[in-house]
């Protein structure tokens, strides 16, 4: 898929941005990745909610290789082939890869806020003393 393909199949959705990634193209829009476009298809982000209708249509989750084993990558499933002559429909499919999206970054968003606490805390805490331990005496001969 070649990047004019992909702002054409895209047109009913509104405006994307596309950026070189891996072997093909990340896809986003207001500065959210929703959609790869790599050798092997078009893979859109995918969660609880949307999961079952990529199941329901006979799609796969992203697979990948590596030389000890297969990858499966559950968060991104294949779009359906049939949505690339409907792009009205492939819109609907794209916005709801994009809402997977944002409710992703919403979850990752309090590991964030924690972690920032532990860091004031951390640095709110008295700081310790190294001290040497105590020599041991040498019997004497």
């Amino acid at each position: 898929m070649d990047r004019e393909f992909l702002i054409d199949l895209f047109a009913d959705f509104g405006p994307v941005t596309i950026r070189r990634m891996f072997s093909g193209y990340g896809i986003s829009a207001d500065g959210t990745n929703f959609a790869l476009a790599l050798r092997a298809g078009l893979y859109f982000r995918t969660d609880e909610v949307t999961i079952p209708q990529y199941e329901a249509e006979g799609s796969a989750p992203f697979q990948y290789q590596t030389r000890a084993k297969t990858v499966t990558v559950n968060s991104y499933w294949q779009l359906p082939a049939r949505l690339f002559d409907d792009t009205e429909e492939l819109g609907v499919w794209a916005r709801a890869a994009l809402a997977a999206a944002q409710r992703a970054a919403l979850k990752k968003r309090p590991k964030a806020r924690k972690a920032a606490k532990a860091a004031v805390k951390k640095k709110a805490a008295p700081a310790k003393v190294a001290t040497k331990p105590a020599r041991k005496a040498k019997p004497k001969r």
